[in-house]
């Protein structure tokens, strides 16, 4: 009688019989079923709200000790699906925090297997392909005015395990809620789901629901016209409101037509005389036609323009004020070359030089 070792016919953690097969692991699968509550049910101590908008849920330490004892793969990913509704989504593990039981889903997971807090639900490992390529639908145009959604969407990821087609996920961005479709995923697989851990994934946004694309063919039609109908409203744009009589624009308009003069100024003859003009005869501003160049009057935004004469107010005592003519500089030039010769200015004491006295004559000045 031949005795074979107890270790050879192990058929624990998936390993063969050992009589002439090969001897190799098998994948196990983790399969329960737990009581799934949103994230804001979780204790204080626990709950994590940025939890909530991510693709990670919170599994109890039961299932963590059964899926050491198995032999999976990891990442751990996970297929949730609720035999009520018949709806399903993948998921990864945050936490294995939760109260025996329970499990703990993010909001935006349990509206899509369509299940209320303390439905039962089952969870089993899955194996998804790593992801390529995911195309988005924004459900809201107000996705629309996020400066870089690229930069916001890759942030959001990352608290992301599998993408599933047709989960309408939640991102979180400045205090406001988007919500974002998976319209399609690459590699198509069975699953219909994607792992999106260390992988280069291109990403695509469809138009958001309600995004009409505008007319703007119509749309610069529509401005030119209001543009004309503005200033055709305006008299002062015709050329025939009290300003254009201020600046007297038909003259402006008929310089313009007769083209800009190039030189411009007085000549003078070589014997030193003014060459003299011919007065040309006054211009009635009625007889021109002021329904061509009406754009040249139109001025920039936050510009205004006061053409009016300024006359300063005087009060009746101004008025009688006699008017003193004061020369407005007063006082002494002052030279910058220095004089040769000093002038004494005190006229009450004699030179202090004198060419007529005596070298020897000393002159002491007393007070």
């Amino acid at each position: 009688m031949v005795s074979v070792p107890l270790s050879t016919l192990t058929q624990f953690s998936g390993f063969g019989l050992g009589f002439g097969e090969p001897s190799f692991p098998l994948v196990q699968g983790f399969d329960d079923y737990f009581r799934c509550y949103p994230i804001a049910m979780m204790s204080d101590l626990t709950r994590k709200d940025d939890a909530n908008y991510g693709g990670k849920i919170f599994l109890p330490q039961s299932a963590l000790h059964k899926l050491t004892m198995l032999n999976i793969r990891y990442p751990m990913l996970f297929h949730i699906s609720s035999e009520g509704s018949g709806k399903s989504t993948h998921s990864g593990v945050l936490e294995f925090t939760a109260e025996e039981g329970r499990c703990y889903l993010p909001q935006w997971m349990l509206d899509t297997i369509q299940v209320e807090p303390g439905s039962l639900v089952n969870i089993k490992t899955a194996d998804l392909p790593q992801g390529s390529f995911v195309k988005l639908e924004p459900q809201s145009v107000d996705f629309l005015d996020i400066s870089d959604p690229k930069a916001v969407l890759e942030n959001a990821l990352r608290k992301f395990t599998t993408l599933t087609v047709d989960d309408i996920i939640e991102v979180n961005y400045n205090d406001q809620i988007y919500k974002i479709k998976i319209l399609e995923a690459k590699p198509e697989s069975s699953s219909r789901g994607i792992c999106v851990i260390e992988t280069d994934l291109e990403t695509d946004f469809a138009p958001p629901v309600g995004y009409v694309e505008p007319d703007y063919k119509a749309l610069q039609e529509e401005q030119a016209k209001q543009k004309k109908t503005k200033a055709l409203s305006q008299p002062s744009l015709k050329g025939t409101g009290s300003m254009a009589q201020q600046i007297n624009y038909g003259e402006m308009i008929r310089q313009a037509n007769r083209g800009q003069q190039k030189f411009q100024g007085d000549g003078v003859k070589l014997s030193g005389k003014k060459v003299a003009h011919e007065q040309e005869p006054a211009i009635n501003t009625a007889d021109i036609d002021l329904s061509g160049p009406i754009r040249k009057l139109e001025l920039p935004d936050g510009y205004l323009f006061f053409g009016f004469p300024v006359k300063v107010y005087k009060d009746e005592f101004e008025e009688k004020r006699p008017q003193e003519n004061k020369p407005h500089f007063e006082g002494q030039g002052q030279s910058l070359r220095n004089s040769k010769k000093r002038k004494d200015k005190n006229k009450t004491f004699p030179a202090v030089k004198d060419k007529a006295r005596s070298p020897e004559t000393i002159v002491i000045d007393s007070d």
